[in-house]
């Protein structure tokens, strides 16, 4: 079956104290984006990577491709004012029946047992959302001030977001924007599908703070020794 990664990188590099978005600060020698597109084409040689950038920075975007990849595994597309329209654009070059991964950019880590996992499990289910397990307490706020979570009954969600085409499609392009709509996740749920949950991977972290990439080359020090 055809496989396409469609890796989001519309962030903005505010919260790193920087005017470079995110997914182009460099880690170890290399862009954020060069990793989680390295790890997307090395996990299947049929696969496609659909990438979604801010238009401002497609050419630095193209640039990253020329340097490093086959261009003709990869394709750039604009994104849109939020994440649901960057997805949604992004799913409009998706062709044929298919597994599709949604990805972060920034979670440049992402281990290829991952991907492997979350494709065999969409293959029997139609859908691999990669979660794991709170390690701090967690507190709802209330009317009345705020109570404890029982955080054995919560989970962090990650990215890939993984569906059957069949699925992730028809819920993007047969449904109204709403804010709630933060992951693929909420998309497919509202369209009146569930999802299923995988096991995630505790070092598939969101770059999206300064002390995040010190951690990020800490974990990848350690995978290299």
């Amino acid at each position: 079956m055809k496989k396409f990664a469609v890796i989001v990188a519309g962030g903005s590099g505010s919260r790193m104290n920087s005017s470079l978005p995110k997914q182009f600060l460099i880690l170890k020698g290399k862009p954020l984006l060069y990793y989680s597109i390295r790890a997307f084409l090395d996990a299947y040689e049929d696969m496609h990577v659909i990438l979604v950038l801010p238009e401002e920075f497609i050419a630095a975007g193209q640039e990253i491709i020329d340097a490093f990849f086959d261009y003709s595994r990869i394709t750039i597309t604009a994104g849109g004012r939020t994440r649901f329209h960057s997805v949604q654009n992004g799913l409009l070059l998706v062709s044929d029946e298919s597994v599709v991964f949604v990805h972060d950019a920034v979670r440049c880590l992402i281990k290829i047992e991952l991907i492997k996992s979350c494709y065999e499990y969409t293959l029997e289910v139609g859908s691999a959302i990669p979660v794991i397990k709170p390690g701090d307490s967690l507190r709802i706020l209330t009317t009345e001030g705020n109570e404890i979570l029982d955080r054995n009954n919560i989970r962090l969600v990650q990215t890939p977001q993984t569906f059957h085409s069949k699925i992730l499609l028809p819920a993007f392009f047969n449904i109204d924007y709403k804010d709630k709509y933060t992951d693929e996740a909420t998309v497919v749920e509202a369209f009146g599908m569930k999802v299923n949950l995988v096991d995630g991977d505790e070092t598939n972290i969101k770059i999206t703070r300064p002390v995040d990439l010190l951690l990020a080359e800490k974990i990848m020090d350690e995978r290299a020794s």
